[in-house]
């Protein structure tokens, strides 16, 4: 890296730190979004190929799940390893403190009467409050288990591909990470979902293992393709942001 004088240097970090603030605060912000919304709307994007349909049914949730696996990419490969996993124990904190706030605004009076079904009348005026309350206290504990295993997952891939391949071939550790992570995710996810907090119903006309496969191979083939697409912004990213944030990422695999 270049000399330079103390100002210089002084707007070089402001910059650097502006940039892991934008990452961090989009990264936490897609996670809170995702676990609000959670499992409140299913998705069908089931299409035809010829006679044989092909199902393919997602929840709203995992719509900006795949954000939060290109910002910890992006974390760890100017940032670190330490300052990514960091950020993943904020965003589950952050979670924590979203369910306790929905705890505590179904607690507070007026508190309803709840039928068996831990909701008030559907005539009542608060019930999507209590309705979001339910479906995001299901969603969020077996999400934050499962991002807690994923996300982690990904910081290590992506740092044992990068030393694998010296910090080249950026395809290789932003795709390998993320795929193997969200296929972590995308079986934990489901599962957890509805063995322990039971909030995926399974239709009466289909079998619960037919209806959870059908699930967790959606929401893997849309990470997956999310992910093939992400490798564009973060190919261009790292080259650009390495020139403006003057950092080389390549600087540790160089010989002494």
């Amino acid at each position: 890296m270049f000399a330079k004088d103390s100002n210089s240097l002084n707007a070089i970090e402001r910059r650097r730190e502006i940039f892991f603030l934008v990452f961090s605060g989009l990264f936490i912000g897609s996670l809170s979004m995702l676990n609000i919304l959670g499992i409140t709307k299913l998705i069908n994007l089931s299409f035809s190929i010829g006679n044989l349909e092909i199902p393919f049914k997602v929840f709203i949730g995992v719509i900006p799940y795949p954000i939060t696996f290109l910002c910890t990419d992006f974390i760890s490969e100017f940032y670190g390893k330490r300052r990514a996993k960091n950020v993943v124990w904020v965003g589950f904190l952050l979670n924590m403190w979203v369910l306790f706030i929905l705890w505590v605004g179904g607690e507070l009076p007026p508190v309803p009467e709840l039928g068996a079904d831990g909701l008030p009348a559907p005539d009542h005026p608060n019930r999507a409050f209590y309705e979001v309350r339910k479906l995001a206290f299901g969603a969020t504990a077996a999400s934050m288990l499962a991002y807690l295993t994923a996300q982690f997952v990904d910081v290590h891939v992506f740092h044992f591909l990068r030393k694998k391949t010296k910090g080249k071939r950026l395809w290789i550790r932003n795709n390998g990470s993320t795929l193997t992570s969200q296929l972590v995710d995308s079986l934990a996810v489901v599962f957890i979902t509805y063995y322990f907090t039971h909030a995926i119903i399974v239709p009466d006309d289909i079998s619960v293992t037919k209806y959870l496969l059908i699930l967790i191979l959606s929401n893997y083939f849309f990470k997956m393709f999310a992910a093939m697409v992400d490798t564009i912004p973060f190919y261009f990213g790292v080259k650009w942001l390495g020139k403006y944030l003057q950092i080389d990422i390549y600087e540790e695999f160089k010989k002494p």
